[in-house]
């Protein structure tokens, strides 16, 4: 039985995608940058098998946002609830649940269920509230459809790498040299220009020109969260014509000797350009092997700077 004042509603969808498969893209908050385009960055922290606190970074309208969540994880029955730790008004609580249920073996419905209330109960507050859920999950549902059976159809066009360098220096130096990205047409001979912003401290909106081997630039845009000195993650929203999706993160781990450093990838190739880029006869293994030595190339030249940078810089 509801209680008073609380209102709960749903939404549902059909998706073209198996039941687990949609599930585990849900459940899984790294997948979330490849479902939810305006996700730039979820980090979690399990508390158990099946509690997790979530601190997500998503743009809204333009502008870059963060907030955290609580969920439960239910893989058995395919359901994943959530609540919001700090509502803003005028909504007084916020949750809701995910609820993904098998139609065939390829196709399946999710059923998004929201329970909330508004500050003081107010009808007026309550109203607006019920237009804003149900606008968003509308959207967000068509959104994740797309998304999830792109996901799912592309998984094989989706793969990672990392690329590491020892530094004998401080990790701070090493993070710092990656961090002043405006400082990188100087430092990185394969960076033109660079426009940095960081209006929210820890959250950098990055627009870069960068020099391929043939002389060409190339415009490229990503978001930033930054965690001082042992990780900067990102997303590209603005992306080279081979790939439909680029996320990774860059990490600083102390060692005995000083610090290692790394660049991660993880990749979605756009096949409907392969060949208009690579030639008539290239395959996707020919893409693959060619964006992987390409963002490599960059990786190692930044990551070797940013080695000789802070070895220069400890002495050594």
């Amino acid at each position: 039985m509801s209680q008073p004042g609380l209102r709960e509603v749903e939404h549902d969808i059909t998706v073209s995608a198996p039941a687990a498969a949609v599930y585990r893209l849900i459940a899984d908050v790294e997948n979330w940058p490849r479902i939810f385009p305006p996700t730039i960055y979820v980090d979690r922290t399990a508390e158990s098998s099946t509690e997790e606190r979530i601190h997500i970074w998503a743009t809204a309208n333009g502008e870059a946002k963060n907030w955290t969540s609580r969920r439960t994880l239910d893989p058995d029955r395919l359901r994943i609830t959530f609540r919001q730790e700090i509502p803003a008004p005028p909504v007084a609580a916020m949750g809701g649940t995910w609820v993904i249920e098998p139609l065939t073996g390829t196709s399946s419905r999710v059923r998004l269920l929201h329970d909330y209330r508004a500050v003081d109960d107010d009808p007026k507050s309550l109203e607006w509230i019920d237009e804003a859920v149900d606008r968003n999950s509308r959207s967000e549902l068509a959104a994740l459809k797309t998304n999830v059976e792109r996901a799912h159809a592309t998984e094989d066009l989706t793969f990672s790498f990392e690329d590491s360098v020892d530094v004998e220096g401080p990790a701070k130096e090493v993070y710092d040299f990656v961090n002043e990205a405006q400082l990188w047409p100087e430092r990185l001979p394969h960076v033109a220009t660079v426009r940095l912003t960081e209006d929210t401290p820890g959250l950098q909106e990055l627009e870069m020109d960068t020099r391929a081997k043939d002389g060409s630039v190339h415009t490229t845009k990503s978001y930033r969260v930054t965690f001082p000195h042992g990780k900067i993650a990102y997303k590209q929203t603005t992306l080279p014509a081979l790939m439909t999706l680029h996320t990774g993160y860059w990490t600083f781990s102390e060692t005995d000797r000083g610090v290692t450093a790394s660049s991660q990838h993880t990749v979605t190739l756009n096949p409907d350009n392969i060949a208009r880029i690579l030639g008539a006869d290239a395959t996707v293994e020919d893409a693959r092997r060619y964006v992987h030595t390409a963002l490599s190339t960059n990786s190692l030249a930044t990551l070797n700077h940013a080695k000789n940078h802070a070895e220069r810089r400890a002495g050594r």
